[in-house]
């Protein structure tokens, strides 16, 4: 076994193990990728400020997000087709998140169901659900989860129509994969993610399938969801759904302090300054670049979170140093799913969580919760360049 000791290692080892498709579904952006490659790059332009003399004792990276304690300010973003990447993929990443300490948020397009991670967890986990046309589908979907004891949902607002993402269209990406030559020849290669997949049934969306109206199989799946997104959604609309989920509610996809302004008046609890990990609006700026201007919008009216491009423990140190009360990591921990199951999901938080800890300390604070903008360096152009 390979010594792990950053996130790039578990990379290495997930993009061996699982079929090409699905490594160039969580490793791809929209379009030209530019806005998928800056989420990443601009974390490295802000500089943190190294102190001395400073008694580095006691340290604690506790703090909470939404009202929960969390080990760390990490949640762990809702990933679509999640059980494609290992077997029982959303049940593995579940677990590791619940002995970590830090949330689990279950994406609507999943494989393993609301019911299957709850049947396999013993802690309340977040629940992700997309804005589509089907009011029956969405109250059921909520009623779902609160059924679930699900302790916040989390409505992504950026996804109206989906962005093209040319490595799927050219994998001719599903789940479960459709057999083709080239398909079938690259899964030979995964003996052991296809050994993993046959231990489990759970191959379709399994908060979809037998659910949504006209959806009973895999077969009649792709023409609804060519149908179902809610093109025509506006903050009204965003209104209905908060009425249909009366817990916590997290609103995922903010890039703009305008936005960010709504989502207060809707009554959401918290906001997620995001560019859907730059696979929507290819040219977007990062959401790292974003997060400061939404903070001066916002004040403490919300609490804002971030996602996108967050793949280190400094990562995490800076989001919060520019005001986040937590960070989402998908890419980072879908990983370590990939490389290690259940174990790599672990691994990956430990590695975040080492380095997240002593990033802290050298830059001389010993609470997460101290952190601010004091630690860092950042241009003069960073957050303000754009009029």
């Amino acid at each position: 076994m390979p010594v792990i000791t950053e996130i790039e290692d578990l990379k290495r080892i997930y993009r061996r193990r699982v079929p090409k498709m699905f490594y160039d579904y969580c490793e791809s952006g929209s379009w030209s990728e530019q806005t998928f490659r800056e989420n990443s790059s601009d974390f490295d332009k802000l500089y943190l400020r190294q102190r001395v003399a400073v008694d580095m004792a006691g340290r604690s990276t506790k703090t909470q997000m939404i009202g929960q304690d969390v080990a760390m300010p990490v949640a762990l973003a809702p990933v679509g087709l999640t059980g494609m990447q290992h077997f029982d993929g959303e049940i593995k990443a579940a677990k590791a998140a619940e002995k970590f300490g830090v949330p689990f948020c279950l994406s609507t397009m999943s494989i393993c169901s609301i019911e299957d991670v709850a049947e396999n967890s013993n802690a309340p986990f977040w629940m992700q659900v997309y804005t589509l046309k089907d009011d029956d589908f969405m109250q059921r979907l909520f009623d779902r989860a609160k059924d679930a004891k699900c302790s916040a949902a989390v409505i992504t607002v950026d996804l109206q129509l989906l962005g093209q993402r040319n490595k799927d269209l050219k994998n001719g990406l599903s789940a479960p994969p459709k057999l083709t030559p080239q398909s079938v020849a690259n899964m030979m290669t995964k003996v052991q993610w296809g050994l993993g997949m046959l231990q489990t049934k759970r191959r379709f969306f399994g908060n979809i399938v037998g659910h949504a109206q006209g959806v009973e199989d895999a077969s009649s799946l792709s023409s609804w969801t060519a149908e179902a997104f809610d093109q025509s959604l506006n903050w009204d609309r965003i209104r209905e759904f908060r009425k249909m989920w009366d817990g916590p509610l997290i609103i995922k996809g903010i890039m703009d302090p305008r936005d960010a302004l709504e989502a207060c008046n809707v009554g959401a609890d918290a906001i997620i300054v995001s560019n859907h990990g730059g696979r929507q609006l290819d040219g977007a700026i990062s959401s790292i670049r974003a997060l400061e201007q939404i903070m001066d919008a916002v004040g403490d009216k919300i609490e804002v979170h971030l996602d996108s491009g967050v793949r280190s423990g400094q990562d995490v140190l800076k989001a919060v140093a520019m005001g986040a009360k937590g960070c989402w990591i998908g890419r980072a921990y879908v990983y370590g799913l990939g490389a290690m199951g259940e174990a790599g999901v672990t691994k990956a938080l430990e590695v975040i969580h080492k380095e997240l800890d002593m990033s802290m300390a050298l830059s001389g604070h010993t609470d997460i919760t101290t952190v601010d903008k004091d630690i860092l360096m950042i241009p003069k152009d960073f957050s303000n360049e754009w009029r």
